[in-house]
């Protein structure tokens, strides 16, 4: 059975899974700002600095990753990993870039019941009004990007209108089903030349058993759950990993679905946590090792925050290697590409949905908490400043008020 055939540059093979873990780890402690700056930051460390690829290498793993569903630049990371040094490698790699984000959320987690008094419950109630500013700033990054025209604008309001019928998990794969076929029918993709490969230790034997996976975890899970609570947890985060597309904050509605919905999780501590989550480097799913940790029936805590953690992290993962044999090909057809147009449209309809509820609806109770979510959303768009710095002002902010409410 041969391997993958790519060209990476000389430099992209021979390493170690502790090499990894360190250069991952600095990443993981130091990498804010969401996926796209995650992107930079990789390049500039592992590029640039330490050549373990070339740039055409790796702006075309970067082109698979935002393709395929799931966290892009956990993806990117856990595929410079495995480039590196193999499938510990890739191991290494999402650890060290997880595990500094997952630990001081689920910190969060155990500690936040036991904030009391107006300064306390006032910073919390900041962390939630952010996130309106945060999302509402992702909604209009991905409307500029992935509805360019009026058809596809046409396909994001239509996903809104199916979440506001159809609320909930299917509802969301109804919209994105919807988008995919419309985009199909648009046929706005074109045949492209492909240039450059992905380096990869997988065989198709191995990328097809991943794929399996993928697919049979996603249909048995419900099937087999019953009365497991622990099985529940693992399928509702395995389900929101496996159907985000478009960028990390797309699995706020979905994880919102999965937990809020169904009771397991309160609205407030909901958005209290993803508010928490734009203060921290590394990838935002490690919201799912808060939420995990917060659930009201067991498994909660550490156990729930690892069950959560690995769940919505491995169906990209899964798909990611399942795909590396097949990607060249794949990519250059045009209706391959038509289907992934119109999900996108479709996806930024969602994450617009989430911005009205639960976000603004469970954050916004008067005008001054919708004055404090203008403030911040002028500091993101027009100021540049940094999320973890935004945030900050608004648990200040919001513990102002506290007091002098």
């Amino acid at each position: 059975m041969t391997e993958t055939p790519v060209d990476a540059g000389p430099q992209s093979q021979g390493g170690t899974p502790g090499e990894v873990f360190g250069a991952f780890l600095k990443l993981g402690l130091t990498s804010f700002g969401g996926p796209i700056a995650h992107l930079g930051y990789f390049r500039d460390e592992l590029v640039s600095r330490r050549g373990w690829l070339s740039d055409q290498a790796y702006a075309d793993l970067v082109a698979l990753c935002q393709f395929l569903p799931g966290p892009a630049s956990s993806q990117v990371g856990f595929a410079l990993g495995m480039m590196r040094a193999g499938w510990l490698g890739a191991l290494a790699a999402f650890t060290a870039f997880t595990l500094p984000s997952a630990l001081i959320l689920l910190v969060f987690a155990m500690t936040a019941a036991q904030i009391s008094g107006p300064v306390g419950t006032g910073a919390l109630h900041g962390l939630k009004v952010v996130a309106v500013a945060i999302v509402a700033q992702a909604v209009w990054g991905m409307a500029r990007n992935l509805c360019p025209d009026r058809e596809r604008a046409g396909i994001a309001v239509a996903a809104v209108a199916i979440l506001a019928f159809l609320p909930g998990a299917f509802g969301m794969v109804g919209a994105i089903a919807f988008g995919a076929l419309a985009g199909l029918a648009l046929g706005r993709g074109t045949t492209q030349q492909v240039s450059g490969h992905v380096t990869m230790p997988v065989t198709r034997l191995q990328a097809g058993v991943c794929l399996s996976l993928f697919a049979g975890l996603l249909v048995l899970l419900p099937v087999i759950a019953g009365g497991s609570q622990g099985l529940q947890v693992f399928d509702s985060f395995y389900r929101a990993g496996a159907l985000v597309f478009g960028g990390g904050h797309v699995v706020l509605p979905l994880l919102q679905a999965e937990t809020v919905a169904t009771g397991w999780v309160g609205a407030d501590a909901f958005l209290a946590g993803y508010g928490a989550a734009q203060a921290v480097p590394g990838p935002l799913f490690t919201f799912a090792a808060y939420l995990g940790a917060v659930l009201g029936p067991e498994p909660n805590g550490v156990a729930g925050s690892v069950i959560a953690l690995v769940a919505v992290f491995l169906p990209g993962f899964l798909v990611l290697v399942g795909v590396l044999p097949f990607w060249d090909r794949f990519r250059s057809m045009a209706a391959a590409q038509s289907l992934m147009q119109g999900a996108n449209a479709a996806v930024v309809g969602i994450l617009g949905a989430a911005l009205y509820a639960p976000v603004f609806t469970g954050a916004i109770g008067d005008m001054r908490d919708f004055a404090l979510a203008l403030l911040c959303f002028v500091l993101l768009m027009m100021w540049k400043t940094p999320p973890w710095a935004v945030v900050i002002v608004a648990a200040l902010g919001g513990a102002a008020l506290g007091v002098w409410g």
